[in-house]
């Protein structure tokens, strides 16, 4: 048999060429390790650097996001407002027609009635065809109620709301025998 001694440097040696080649592999992942360690010391450095403007630029534009959100709000409440204005405008432009509209059709009932009334015929005036009061024949008693009970309207009649325009004035027929008197004597003074 070999000897021990033999097999103990053998295995020493190979001991010693393991640990080389891995010495010859670890070195440039150590290197690389390294160079790693720099890159992140260097984006460690530059994030401590930038990374507090950033989020102060972004809490600053969420600060910014709810002023302008504010005043959206604040401009559908006006624009809210002036809509309101706008509907409460237009009723009052709506009554303010109505109310003209009423008011034109009364002046036209009323130009038409002035227009009936000035185009109707003129009754006739009196000739000194009447006779005097002295020769005039007086009335019988029961010819003056007649004539009076004629005259008289009933409180129906008197109340009547629209015979005004449509009817035509017969207002000579309305007269009592003494209303005619006292026209003519009137008529008597004027022509001395």
């Amino acid at each position: 048999m070999i000897d021990p001694l033999f097999w103990l440097g053998l295995s020493i040696l190979l001991v010693a060429a393991s640990l080389t080649a891995v010495l010859v592999v670890a070195i440039p992942a150590l290197q690389e390790l390294a160079r790693a360690a720099r890159s992140a010391e260097k984006l460690f450095d530059t994030l401590s650097r930038e990374l507090p403007p950033t989020l102060n630029a972004i809490r600053m534009t969420g600060l910014e996001i709810t002023d302008l959100t504010d005043d959206v709000s604040e401009g559908v409440k006006s624009a809210g407002q002036v809509v309101k204005q706008v509907d409460q405008s237009l009723d009052s432009a709506k009554k303010q027609a109505q109310n003209i509209q009423a008011g034109t059709r009364s002046l036209v009932v009323g130009v038409k009635a002035a227009w009936k009334t000035f185009t109707r015929p003129k009754p006739g005036r009196r000739t000194g065809s009447s006779l005097p009061i002295n020769e005039k024949t007086p009335l019988a008693l029961r010819e003056r109620e007649a004539l009076q009970q004629q005259n008289r309207r009933t409180k129906p009649e008197m109340y009547r709301t629209n015979d005004a325009y449509n009817d035509s004035a017969n207002w000579e027929s309305n007269f009592d025998d003494e209303d005619l008197r006292s026209n003519s004597t009137v008529a008597e003074d004027w022509s001395e």
